[in-house]
């Protein structure tokens, strides 16, 4: 086959290949710096490489959701950490958003701040559920800036001690 008739093709795969919206995931355990997860969205988890934990949004009265880290290896998955555990968001146009400027953040429907990890990045960060439970904001040199492990109030280890 030519060689230009091979790009050719390969050109036009990438052109059919979906687009992903701002709220979309890269990978299932990590959040890029300007996206967001939103309630509305069941699919819109961070899921541990292990499939261990995810995070996400979970319903916690009528129409009330905190976003939570769950131990999913048990008969009913167990929250492990909350982020609004006292007060909880609607279940539409709720989100939490990774800002670009390196904020993590909770916004309920009125685009009201309930929550955020207080961080400010001037390089590139992502939030990533890791393989024991603990969900962390790095920026692109691999420095952590901010992980739930370290918001003890909120925070339940359920992990081996080994992985911990």
């Amino acid at each position: 086959m030519d060689i230009h008739i091979f790009f050719l093709l390969l050109l036009s795969l990438f052109q059919q290949a979906p687009s992903f919206s701002s709220s979309a995931i890269s990978d299932h355990h990590i959040l890029e710096q300007g996206s967001s997860l939103s309630v509305e969205k069941q699919n819109d988890v961070l899921v541990s490489p292990n499939g261990v934990f995810s995070a996400g949004f979970s319903s916690v009265g009528d129409n009330a959701f905190c976003f939570a880290i769950r131990f999913m290896k048990s008969s009913v998955p167990t929250i492990v950490w909350m982020a609004n555990r006292d007060q909880p968001v609607n279940g539409k146009a709720s989100k939490l958003s990774l800002l670009r400027n390196g904020n993590l953040i909770l916004l309920d429907a009125g685009r009201i701040p309930l929550w955020s990890s207080e961080t400010t990045s001037p390089i590139s960060v992502y939030l990533q559920l890791r393989d024991n439970g603990n969900l962390v904001l790095h920026n692109i040199k691999n420095e952590s800036l901010w992980e739930s492990f370290n918001s003890s109030i909120d925070t339940v280890r359920v992990c081996d001690p080994n992985s911990c």
